[in-house]
Parts: structure tokens; sequence; C-alpha cells
């Protein structure tokens, strides 16, 4: 294989796999929405709009970014959402609390800033 080739399969590697992982802490924000359950407000935008825009950064946007499709604009609010995560909401805890989101950040920065590599819908 070339080194083309692996490059754009670790890129759909990191893309599905970060994205998928992600979709497991979205899908609860999903339900918490509709079952109108109480949530922070680490933006004193409200609970319900913080929420809604958490949802979206680990819900929405991953799937887009799993198809590979606008992956880079995508990217943004799963990016912003972990930094509210890692220095808002979890800003005075200890490393190992902040941890898990200073691993998505790294990774969804790391996709904003490549892209989503030949094996997506944006290369189509």
């Amino acid at each position: 294989m070339n080194n083309s080739l692996l490059k754009d399969i670790g890129l759909a590697v990191l893309r599905i796999g970060a994205s998928a992982f992600m979709l497991t802490h979205g899908y609860g924000k999903l339900q918490m929405l509709i079952n109108g359950a109480e949530f922070g407000n680490p933006l004193g935008i409200g609970s319900t709009p913080s929420l809604f825009l958490a949802m979206i950064g680990e819900f929405v946007c991953p799937i887009l970014i799993i198809f590979g499709f606008k992956t880079r604009w995508a990217a943004i609010p799963v990016i912003i959402t972990m930094a509210v995560a890692a220095f808002i909401v979890h800003g005075s805890d200890p490393f190992q609390r902040k941890e898990m989101a200073l691993l998505y950040l790294v990774a969804f920065v790391t996709i904003a800033l490549v892209g989503p590599g030949k094996f997506s819908a944006d290369r189509r």
C-alpha cells in the first residue's frame, strides 16, 4: 500500500472512530432533550439552550463527520463543546475528570485541520 492510501485509511478510522464514540455521549443528550431533563448552564444561556447545543455538538455533528459530509465545518461545534466541557464544566476538576473531553478535543481539532480524507462524502 502506498502512503497516500494509508493516510486516507487512517483519517477514515480517526473520523469514524472518534465520532462513533462521541455518539454514545450525544445520544444521552438527545434523550435528555426529548425527556425535558435538567442540564447544566455553563455559558449562562439557559439549561435548555445549553443542552441543545451540546446535543448538536455530540450527536448531530458526529453523524455528519462519520459520513465525511461538511467535515471541517461539522468538527467546529464538537471542538467548542469539548472545550467547554474540559475548560469550563471540568475546569477546576483534576486532570482525570477532564481527560476524556481533552482527548476528544485533540481528535476533532486534528479532523478539522487535516480534513476527512479520500473516503468521505466531501471527496465524492
